[in-house]
């Protein structure tokens, strides 16, 4: 187990989406949150106090949290002398990162010899099955979206809260790095073997009453030639009853592919209909999520106000206005 309260590292990240695992902890989970450490050069900060690791340990700082979720998913040569400061004044440290903590040779002798604990979360500790495609009880919910990082993850978490208030069954499936942090468990989607993928998500929304929503995190983008094997992964062994659409309307590309430009909602909403009744011919589209955290209010009001009217489908930015009209249309369902 991850031991909290978090000292968040957040490197030299670019920008602050490039922080977007501390960004989700911080957000979801504040109290496991003390403070950030950056170093110089460092363009992302999520507003809470920039601590020392001396100042992080005397403030009840258990772990130190790399929240950089940068492009390879690579320990950055310049991170190691903090991280194994951080292991000498007795921090655990955790990363979801691919380049794992248990491969680099002096972080591990470092917590051999203080006695301390290297946790990846990106490691898969199951033994997945092939997926079956066979029906199952229960009702799934998945958002995809016009990119990588559009708040699809922030999309499943605000809707389960809004459900689990009104006394609805619902459970957040986590399949990425942030939250498994967040909530303790789950599938880390992009380290599963390829021919296992759509079978972990079957392992991870199994059977359930009938009235039981698992609303599972969604990931990348079936139009981005990077990611795109993930996102039909989890279409294809989530089986969802409902989807919802994910787009962050400042975007000038798609996440570190500069020359690309994002595919409509309405491309989206085709494919993403066409892959989802493959395997489960009920599939429908029942609302938009739309992260409008780079527009003033109005701006995003009235952005939101446009997008449903075009698209005819309930427009919401559930982390800022709440995800109560995109619960209502799963009710519907």
């Amino acid at each position: 187990m991850i031991t909290p309260p978090y000292l968040l590292f957040l490197g030299d990240a670019p920008d602050r989406l490039a922080a977007k695992v501390a960004q989700g902890i911080r957000d979801w989970r504040p109290d496991y949150a003390v403070g950030q450490l950056r170093l110089p050069g460092c363009k992302a900060d999520l507003g809470l106090p920039d601590l020392s690791l001396e100042a992080a340990r005397e403030a009840g700082a258990k772990t130190l949290v790399i929240g950089v979720a940068n492009r390879g998913g690579v320990i950055s040569e310049t991170w190691k002398a903090v991280l194994g400061e951080a292991l000498a004044q007795g921090f655990d440290l955790a990363a979801g990162l691919h380049n794992l903590l248990r491969d680099e040779p002096e972080l591990v002798e470092a917590a051999r010899s203080q006695g301390r604990s290297l946790h990846d979360v990106r490691i898969p500790t199951v033994k997945y099955p092939i997926a079956n495609g066979e029906p199952r009880a229960g009702k799934r919910c998945l958002a995809i979206g016009t990119d990588c990082s559009v708040g699809k993850m922030y999309t499943a978490l605000a809707m389960e809260r809004t459900m689990l208030e009104r006394g609805m069954k619902a459970t957040f499936r986590a399949t990425g790095q942030t939250g498994i942090l967040i909530t303790g468990g789950g599938v880390p989607l992009d380290a599963v073997i390829a021919d296992f993928m759509a079978g972990s998500i079957e392992y991870l929304s199994p059977e359930n009453d009938p009235d039981h929503w698992d609303i599972i995190e969604g990931q990348g983008s079936l139009f981005h030639p990077s990611y795109s094997g993930v996102t039909l992964a989890l279409i294809h062994g989530g089986q969802p009853d409902a989807l919802v659409l994910c787009h962050e309307p400042t975007r000038e590309h798609m996440r570190g592919l500069p020359g690309r430009d994002l595919p409509s909602l309405e491309a989206v909403r085709d494919l993403g209909l066409t892959m989802a009744q493959m395997v489960n011919p009920a599939a429908q589209v029942t609302g938009i999520s739309i992260n409008t955290s780079g527009l003033e209010e109005e701006a995003a009001r009235d952005y939101l106000a446009e997008v449903e009217e075009r698209m005819g489908l309930p427009t919401v930015d559930p982390f800022r206005h709440g995800a109560g009209r995109l619960v209502d249309a799963l009710e519907a369902v």
